[in-house]
């Protein structure tokens, strides 16, 4: 079995500029992790599908409550701008 170097290595995740890379993975990166667990499992002996599909259902729950964190944050913003185009006393 490969370890997660060898994986992300083989998937062309290491091998963008760092600039590109973040310290979390992101969707893709766990979509390439998933195809290679897939690619390099034992066809005997397979992964469990419900371990699978609760790692995908987390995955999903995650990358919604990020995305609402976002969008939060950007009507948290739009907010705070209304509040001081309003208040003459803070310009």
């Amino acid at each position: 079995m490969m370890n997660l170097n060898a994986i992300l290595a083989d998937t062309g995740t290491l091998s963008r500029p760092a600039a590109a890379r973040s310290s979390s993975m992101g969707q893709d990166d766990f979509l390439r992790l998933m195809i290679a667990q897939l690619q390099q499992q034992d066809p005997t002996d397979p992964v469990d599908n419900k371990a699978m599909l609760a790692q995908m259902a987390q995955f999903s729950a995650l990358a919604g409550t990020a995305e609402t964190n976002a969008t939060l944050q950007d009507i948290a913003a739009k907010i705070d701008a209304l509040i001081a185009a309003r208040n003459p006393a803070t310009r």
